[in-house]
């Protein structure tokens, strides 16, 4: 095994990018066990015991845990998810922020990025006050408030440490993002859904034993699972390569140009937003409407309810909408084909210009509506089955298609970070050796 002496720049540099991505996630992991102030812990755990399979039990995922205890960092990563959709649907609407994201590059992008961190703490300080209310008014089965000692002195600080737990995770996600390696909010959406693993196996083994689903079930579930797995391997790996042709040019007497390469179009361009982002639209509104007391307010969120019909119907819209919408912010054909024609490049068969513009978007579209059914199969079809054999909740396809497309993320990051150290150690190898000749 190499010792620290033996490692390259490179290996060095990502090692330490490694370890300080593993010691915010443990911070991270830390917080959801931290309680806010004036709450009766045991009357919390009895409330979310007889939560299971609710719309609690699913927005409980992706906090990590962090609803359940009443922590710190209850309300997750969803109120800056909130925000960057706000922010990326007001650049379509919005001349001024769309310049921004198009024209201003790195400082533009700095703009945005302030923008959306004052817009999630007002994002937070409305949630907050909203489960600080709700808490308020929660008991326990055998009757117990939840809130020792209710009062504006309560509502004031449950709000405040809700908003300040949520900075801190947006915090801990933008340096991962920044200093370690990977993506920061997928990283801790990933954390949380990995920490549940293990109490969903335990239950799992608990429904076997006690007789509510045979060992051949389970045994013909586990087997689902994996073919998922390995389903959404082989279609995030999957790529429509568009042949692209460069003409020859001559440049005093060197002639550049004649190669042949290819324009690799993903299935799956949108990657694993749009079951994030849809989750997230559906989750806390429908989380605050279980704390409300007003009944026609219930019987709304109770539409809402997870593997419900109206759930389903408009968590695979928000789908479809998120695959087209985050696919047209990230890819635009337009911007492509100018490019191509500035570059001498070229599709056989297609014009250059406004047909290429044409062609490639026509191509994309096919395979964002290929996509958007691809995920919204593996995001229903399991939990569908899954829910007809009282099978622990967070072993749906969501959680699945979040988990595997975020580790394939990791392992490309770390694979191109590798790629990119080599490359720099040729190089600096290359000119020490030129210094040298000389």
């Amino acid at each position: 095994m190499a010792q620290p002496k033996d490692l390259t720049p490179g290996q060095a540099s990502l090692a330490k990018r490694l370890g300080w991505t593993l010691f915010l996630l443990c911070c991270y992991r830390v917080g959801v066990h931290v309680p806010i102030p004036g709450v009766d812990a045991q009357a919390i755990a009895s409330f979310f015991e007889q939560m299971s399979g609710t719309i609690f039990a699913l927005f409980d995922i992706f906090s990590g845990g962090g609803l359940s205890n009443v922590s710190i960092f209850a309300l997750g990563v969803m109120p800056y998810i909130s925000a960057s959709i706000i922010m990326q649907l007001l650049q379509v609407v919005s001349p001024t922020i769309k310049r921004l994201y198009k024209e201003e590059g790195q400082a533009g992008r700095r703009k945005i990025t302030q923008y959306t961190r004052y817009l999630t703490v007002v994002i937070t300080l409305i949630q907050g006050l909203g489960i600080a209310v709700g808490l308020e008014r929660m008991t326990s089965p055998a009757g117990l408030p939840v809130v020792l000692h209710p009062g504006m002195n309560f509502l004031i600080v449950t709000m405040l440490t809700f908003c300040a737990g949520s900075i801190l995770i947006m915090w801990i996600g933008e340096q991962i993002t920044d200093k370690g390696i990977g993506n920061g909010i997928s990283l801790i959406i990933f954390c949380g859904i990995v920490v549940g693993i293990p109490r969903g196996i335990i239950q799992s083994v608990e429904l076997i034993r006690t007789g509510d689903i045979s060992l051949f079930l389970a045994i013909c579930i586990l087997l689902l699972m994996a073919a998922v797995v390995v389903f959404i391997v082989f279609v995030e790996r999957a790529q429509r390569r568009i042949p692209i042709s460069y003409a020859k040019r001559q440049v005093g007497k060197k002639i550049f140009g004649g190669q042949n390469t290819h324009l690799p179009l993903r299935l799956n361009t949108a990657g694993v937003i749009p079951p994030i982002f849809a989750s997230s639209l559906l989750l806390f509104p429908a989380t605050i409407g279980q704390f409300s007391q007003n009944e026609y307010v219930r019987q709304v969120t109770d539409f809402f309810a997870p593997m419900g019909l109206v759930y389903n119907i408009f968590y695979v819209a928000l789908i479809f909408f998120f695959c087209y919408f985050y696919t047209a912010i990230i890819f635009d054909p337009k911007d492509m084909a100018e490019n191509l024609k500035k570059n001498g490049g070229f599709i056989p068969g297609i014009r250059p210009g406004e047909n290429t513009q044409n062609y490639i978007d026509t191509v994309l579209s096919r395979l964002t509506l290929s996509g958007g059914i691809y995920i919204a199969g593996v995001s229903l079809l399991p939990m569908l089955l899954i829910a007809q054999f009282n099978v622990p909740f967070y072993f749906g396809g969501t959680s699945l298609l979040i988990l595997v497309g975020v580790a394939m993320d990791f392992m490309n990051q770390i694979e191109s970070h590798l790629i990119n150290s080599q490359y720099a150690g040729l190089m600096e190898k290359a000119r020490k050796t030129g210094r040298l000749a000389r």
